[in-house]
């Protein structure tokens, strides 16, 4: 079977299980096992897959017509033009987070400061920060172990020697990064925002993804609560504290941010025209 034929036949198989995106999952997973980009793909179509690579190829598209995200099936997502390795035990690096990025690069200072992501999963926002401010020292942190040494192998990957990660569940591990002058210049956060009963836990790859990554107690909001009443303590004078929420919680964490102190809070739209993220600074 040409791999032209074999693309549609799994884009059809694909439509059929409610993929929003057939064509496109089928060439990635397809060029993800030939080892080939989609360029390679346009150009080759004509070429005859052999059996063994279509029984792989129809495994791959097996397990994403159950709903396998397509980041687990190749091991890696990009974010902000880094190809980052993925896993099952964090989050799948999505485009509106990096808005997230884009707000903490327009408040870096053009001389050298400290970044600190709570929750780094993957560590793409730290990653993708300290690609763009190598003269910044980048901590990034998470409660799971198996986050940090991921988050830890993509910097490696990426020869980012100015980001490090740390296991910590929040701030708990870091007061002897923060002594007295030291504190971090930007704290940023895209923490479990989720209520319990959400009916999108049940859809797309949100089903596969670690739920503690992904719910909070107190309607999705007490992660972000807290991390808004326990940050000052971390933040340099004058420091930013910018963290990505639900669409709906956009007011909530600009109350939240008011209450405690914060000044010029507002919320900024993603991709998508809704309220993402929300900061302020001391």
């Amino acid at each position: 079977m040409t791999l032209d034929a074999l693309l549609k036949q799994a884009a059809q198989r694909l439509q059929a299980a409610g993929s929003s995106s057939p064509r496109i999952d089928a060439e990635v997973l397809l060029c993800h096992l030939l080892g080939r980009d989609r360029t390679w793909l346009y150009t080759w179509g004509d070429k005859i897959c052999p059996l063994w690579e279509q029984a792989r190829f129809d495994a791959l598209i097996a397990a994403r017509v159950q709903g396998t995200p397509v980041a687990y099936l190749t091991g890696e997502r990009e974010f902000w033009g880094l190809r980052l390795a993925t896993s099952p035990d964090t989050l799948i690096p999505r485009p509106d987070t990096e808005t997230l990025v884009e707000l903490a690069l327009s408040r870096a200072a053009l001389t050298s400061g400290r970044l600190l992501d709570l929750g780094t999963g993957t560590g793409a926002i730290a990653l993708a920060f300290a690609s763009e401010q190598p003269h910044w020292q980048v901590l990034g942190v998470d409660l799971r172990v198996e986050a940090v040494s991921l988050a830890t192998r993509n910097a490696q990957a990426l020869g980012l020697a100015n980001a490090t990660f740390l296991q910590s569940d929040w701030f708990a591990a870091l007061d002897a990064y923060t002594v007295a002058g030291n504190q971090f210049d930007i704290i940023v956060s895209n923490p479990p925002y989720i209520a319990g009963d959400d009916p999108h836990l049940a859809e797309g790859d949100v089903r596969f993804e670690p739920r503690s990554a992904l719910v909070a107690d107190a309607c999705g909001m007490a992660d972000l609560l807290h991390l808004v009443n326990s940050a000052q303590r971390y933040l340099a004078a004058s420091g930013w504290l910018l963290l990505e929420h639900g669409y709906q919680q956009a007011e909530m964490v600009r109350e939240a941010l008011g209450s405690a102190g914060y000044q010029n809070v507002e919320s900024v739209r993603d991709l998508g025209g809704h309220e993402r993220v929300t900061l302020g600074h001391l």
